[in-house]
């Protein structure tokens, strides 16, 4: 048997337990380090637009001006995942909110 080393994506701490699975039968883990902002996270995701780096390029594209359609050709995905992502995200909130003044 071998044992296999889990880290947080987040915060990188190995104070990872199991915990349940997702819908997709894949192992949800859960970590236990009191500091760390995310509580459960998926090892390998199904879908590559739950990828923080596929997140990450939806949001450079809509500051740099690209609109959700082009986006979505762009990077291959459904215009309804890519304006979802730009609700969800607090760094596009924050850059609106500067730059309104």
């Amino acid at each position: 048997m071998v044992l296999e080393l889990v880290l947080c994506p987040t915060c990188g701490s190995n104070n990872v337990v199991k915990h349940g699975q997702s819908g997709e039968g894949e192992q949800r883990c859960k970590c236990r380090n009191s500091d760390c902002s995310r509580c459960t996270f998926i090892r390998e995701y199904a879908y590559r637009e739950y990828l923080p780096q596929f997140k990450q390029q939806i949001t450079d594209l809509a500051i740099n001006g690209s609109g959700t359609r082009d986006t979505a050709r762009v990077l291959k995905m459904s215009r309804t995942t890519v304006t979802k992502a730009l609700k969800k995200d607090r760094h596009l909130k924050a850059f609106n909110v500067t730059h309104e003044n």
